[in-house]
This record gives C-alpha cells, structure tokens and sequence, in this order.
C-alpha cells in the first residue's frame, strides 16, 4: 500500500459557518425534521428565545412577539436592544458575546453567545435588527455570511432586538415546525417568568403562579390533595400525588432550561423529598412508596451549570456555583424548612398524603410476589431474547454520540420485523417483534403488566419500569401494516403507554411510523407514495404507463427497499395528545365498553375512497 501524503495542504482551518454547519451536532443535537421536540429546528428557536428571556431576567422587557410563517420565524424582544456597534460581531463572531461577564447574565440561560452563531450558520435567511435609544441598525446573512448590512438611522421603535430566521433546507430537509411543539416550549418558558407575555402569532401565552400552573396544566386525572407550591432564592418547587397514577411524574428545569433526561437536581429532589417525608411521619416508608404517584416540578438557578450536552437536557453540576453548596445539600435544606413547615400547618394534606403512602405501600407488597417473578423471567430472556434485537446506541448513555438518535420499532409478525431488522442501522435502531394483537389494558391496574409477557419484556427492553430516568431509546415507533389489523394492534399499544406509562407519550417519545402504500416508477425512476394524492402526482410527472405497486403490509417490502424509509428520510407521525385531552376520557370512549357511542362516532367519520 502507497502510504498517503500528509502536507500543509491536509491542514485546513474554517471559518466558524463552516464548521457549525459541517458539525451541526456539535451545537443542536440531532437534525430532524420536526417530528419530535427535540429535533434541531426547535433547538434553534430555543436559543434565540433564550437570549431575550436573559433580557426580562434582568428587568428589561416583559413581552416577546412571535410569529410563524410556515418555515420563516421571526421573534421580537423588548430589552435593552444588542449594541449596535457590535450587532454584527454578535451573532456571526466565535466567543463574543456578553454573557461572558457574569456581571450582566449571572444565571443565563443562553449558549454563551454561541447559540445565536449556530442560527445564523445553520439558516439560509437570517436577519438581525436592533433598536437602542430611537437609533437602529440591521444586517442580514444567508448560511452565516453577511450579505447587507445597514447603517444606524433614526427609529420611533422601541428599544429592542428582532431575529428573522429559515432553517436551511440543505441541511434540515423536508422539515415541518409543529404548532403543539411551539406551544409547550413558550409554555414552559412563561411557567418559570411569571409576568413575562409571550405571542405567537397573536395567542397570548401567561402565566401568573409559575409552576403551579404547569402542574395544574399537565395532571389528567384528581389529585389526592392540593399542589403544594413552595417558592426560595433560586429554587421553585411544585408538589402534589395524582389520584390513579401509576408512575413517578416530574417537570426539571434549570436556569430555565427544561431538563428532560433531568440530572443532579432532579436526584437531589427525590432523595430530599423522601428524607423530608420520613422525618416528618418519623417513619421509614420505603422511598418507592414515597415517590409514587408524585406530579412535581421542580425549577433551580445554577451559577455556571455545566450540562451533558450541548442540547442541555441533562445537568451534570454538582454545585450551585463556585464556593457555593452542593445542589443537594442546598435541596435538602430548603425542602426539610419548607415542606416540613407547610406540613405542619395544613394537617389535612399531610394526613391526605400519608394515606396515600399507606395504599402504595399495600399495593407494592401485593405486587411484589409477581414483580419478582416477572423481573427474573424478563433478566433470564434477556440474554437471549428473541423479541428484541437491540442497537448499540442508547438513549441513557450519556457517553453515546448518537443517543438522541436511538430507536427501536415495535412490530407485529416475523416477515415485518425481518424486513426491518436485515435494513435497520444496527448502531440506533432496535427491533421488538410482538406476537399477535396486544391485551386491551384499558382500566387494567398494574398487575398486567407483570403476569402479561410480552407487556413485560416491552418494558424492560425500554427500561421504564420505574420512571422514564433511564429510558433506551429516544424515539419509540409503533410499526404496523396501514390495514386494519395493523390500526387495531396501534390503538392497542397506545393504550398500554397511555394507560401505565403516559409520560412516555407527553414527553414526545412515541411515533407511527409511516410506509409508503404505493410504488410508482418507470425505468428511470422510482417514487414511493405515501397518500393517493402522492400516487396522482406521481402517476401525473412520471409519463406513460408506469408500473404501480400496492403495498399491503410491511412483510411485503424488502429489506433494501425498507432502507429508504427507516433511513434519512423516515417519516414518523408524532402520537400527541392536545391541551384540551383527557387521557381518561379518551382511553374511555375509544377502549371502553360504551359501544353504541363509538358506533355513532365510527358512522359519522366513516370515509370510503376509491382507488383509481
């Protein structure tokens, strides 16, 4: 072998647009195309509207006007307005920006000036305005490069900085910005700034008791006493038990950074929770007893936190800052004051509350016979499940480069799985093969779970069996045939998840995932169709005659065609559940036993349409 030359024309240095752009990883995450929350186009909607949350922080400015135009988005603060002689420097120059002054921004929010970069590099259109003291001044860029750039004129407007921005299709794709995604984000963004108003697109988004409101905006069902809202220097907490839950709820947040993978706050919470709880009864309740049930949120200031990822869904501080307390100490001293004291002065929620660990504590030693049995039987299949065949990249292993990546399909029948195993990325994708149609586990307590199989090799493959801390795979997707079998083992699963495990669903984990029904080609050329409108479109660009394939279940596609839509160009269908949904009335009415009411709804949406 000639060895490969190695001269000062292999040593390459880029300029800071090309490297975000050729590492977009590095600064976003995961790319995506919209279909989950934390795909790459809401990450750079995050950072721009971090940098003007900064600016309320810091008493400058109480409202943010957002507006959607499908992929164009523009967001205008009313703060103190980026200087102007720096406005360009600021959004388009590595390491320059002014939260390096801890002076200014002693908890930010923000990438350190790097998040704004990010945009800019990563959109094909990117426009900055800001107005200071009736002068303003704009530039605008296209893949990070400066194409125009104003002078500073006179303004009437009011001081302030507005961000225009299009992701960049070459590097996005076909992506979509979901409205319900948009939503919760400003949600949680108004939950922890009390006072802060914030439109889109004209809906006002507010709120006036901070993380109470969140709880009371997210519990489905009747809770077992009031929330218990607790509130200190740089620390917010919300408590409360859900009537029928069957798992641990929580709501982190950091420096207002919405901690999904939570990290050592939200362990610090739990072990001070339950150390609070049994000083106060002076009774040692096992921890799990405690904890089950809770709907918490919990809302932390960090000096300088250091996270696990650029993303920052998981904090790895240990400290509220430099010669500051350990976060757990200072969790622990603030819930044994503060939850203790509220205890004590409202005996009927503390004697609501012990009831309730008196009855998880019954139904854990009723369980915990088939509990053991069940974990054995899942331990011992585990070296040697047939069920699933698993990927290398897991969504709890904070080492994994492509964590937010990882994902497994929960199919029916082996021709199915076969396909998709022979075509699936072995490093992020698993594959759970089911066998037959799933138990309606509708109204059905926790039991099932463990004496069902495959309900229990399910939630050990996704390791939830205790909360969704340590879950495997980032995207969970339901893989049927789009025939009516198929439908009918969806609706199956999305019960089970919605019955036993509702946060995998309110956390954006789960999706359907989308396979075409038709192929149409000709000799030059192949179109998948995923519609009857995608077929007539096809039909109509592809000439005369082509040849058209009707895919009736997932067995009948191979595994090298099954690559080009498991790959980059997957199609996922997000399970959401709106605002206005109960998981109980809905579970209710769709698995329920009132029959004459689905018929009723069935025949009035019924919709038959002929294949032309």
């Amino acid at each position: 072998m000639t060895p490969s030359k190695y001269t000062e024309d292999n040593i390459k240095t880029l300029d800071w647009q090309e490297h975000i752009r050729i590492r977009p990883g590095m600064y976003i995450g995961k790319l995506g195309d919209g279909s989950s929350p934390d795909d790459g186009i809401y990450i750079l909607l995050k950072e721009i509207i971090d940098n003007s949350i900064d600016e309320f922080v810091m008493g400058e400015g109480k409202k943010i006007k957002i507006s959607l135009n499908e992929n164009n988005i523009k967001i205008r603060d009313y703060g103190r307005g980026i200087p102007l002689g720096k406005m360009v420097d600021a959004v388009s120059k590595m390491n320059t920006g002014g939260k390096y002054d801890s002076r200014a921004f002693k908890k930010s929010v923000g990438l350190n000036g790097v998040g704004t970069k990010a945009v800019n590099a990563l959109s094909s259109y990117f426009k900055v305005q800001a107005t200071r003291e009736h002068l303003t001044r704009f530039a605008e860029f296209s893949k990070g490069i400066l194409t125009f750039e104003s002078d500073e004129i006179e303004s009437k407007e009011t001081n302030g900085t507005e961000i225009i921005f299009e992701p960049d299709p070459s590097i996005f794709g076909n992506f979509k910005f979901r409205k319900e995604y948009i939503d919760k984000m400003l949600k949680n963004y108004v939950y922890l700034n009390p006072g802060l108003k914030i439109y889109l697109n004209g809906e006002e988004f507010y709120s006036e008791n901070g993380l109470q409101d969140l709880l009371e905006e997210n519990i489905e069902s009747d809770t077992v006493y009031p929330i218990i809202h607790l509130k200190g220097e740089d620390i917010e907490v919300a408590i409360t038990h859900g009537e029928r839950s069957q798992s641990e709820s929580y709501f982190t947040f950091v420096n207002g950074q919405h901690t999904t993978q939570g990290g050592t706050h939200l362990n610090a919470f739990k072990e001070a929770y339950v150390k609070t709880i049994r000083e106060f009864y002076n009774k040692n309740y096992e921890a799990s007893d405690i904890r089950k049930s809770i709907i918490a949120a919990v809302s932390i200031k960090v000096i300088e936190p250091v996270f696990e990822s650029q993303t920052k869904t998981k904090l790895g501080s240990n400290e509220m800052g430099p010669n500051l307390p350990s976060i757990r100490a200072f969790t622990t001293e603030f819930l044994k004051s503060n939850l203790d004291n509220f205890l004590h002065k409202n005996s009927e929620i503390a004697e609501s509350l012990q009831r309730k660990i008196i009855i998880s504590e019954k139904e854990r030693k009723e369980l915990s016979g088939i509990q053991k049995l069940a974990r054995e039987r899942a331990k011992k299949v585990s070296l040697h499940n047939k069920k699933l065949r698993d990927c290398r990249q897991h969504y709890n292993d904070q080492k994994s480069p492509r964590k937010l990546e990882s994902t497994i399909f929960i199919t029916e029948g082996d021709s199915a799985s076969g396909s998709i195993t022979k075509s699936r990325d072995v490093e992020t994708q698993a594959v759970f093969s089911l066998r037959g149609k799933p138990l309606n586990s509708y109204g059905l307590t926790k039991k099932i779970v463990y004496e069902n199989e495959e309900f229990n090799l399910l939630q050990a493959a996704l390791n939830i069996e205790i909360s969704l801390e340590d879950l495997r795979y980032n995207n969970v997707v339901i893989a049927t045939d789009a025939d009516v079998d198929g439908m009918h083992i969806r609706l199956l699963l999305i019960t089970f998840f919605l019955q036993f495990f509702p946060e995998l669903v309110k956390n954006g984990h789960l999706y359907i995932l989308q396979t075409p029904l038709f192929r149409v080609r000709n000799k030059k050329e192949t179109r998948y169709c995923y519609s009857e409108e995608e077929r007539i479109n096809a039909l109509n660009e592809l000439g005369k005659n082509p040849e058209i394939t009707r895919f009736k279940g997932l067995g009948e596609i191979s595994p090298d065609e099954f690559k080009n839509f498991i790959g980059r160009d997957i199609r996922l269908e997000p399970v959401m559940l709106s605002k206005d949904t109960s998981i109980e009335t809905l579970l209710e009415f769709y698995m329920g036993k009132n029959t004459p009411n689905r018929q009723e709804f069935i025949i009035d949406n019924l919709v038959i349409e002929a294949i032309k």
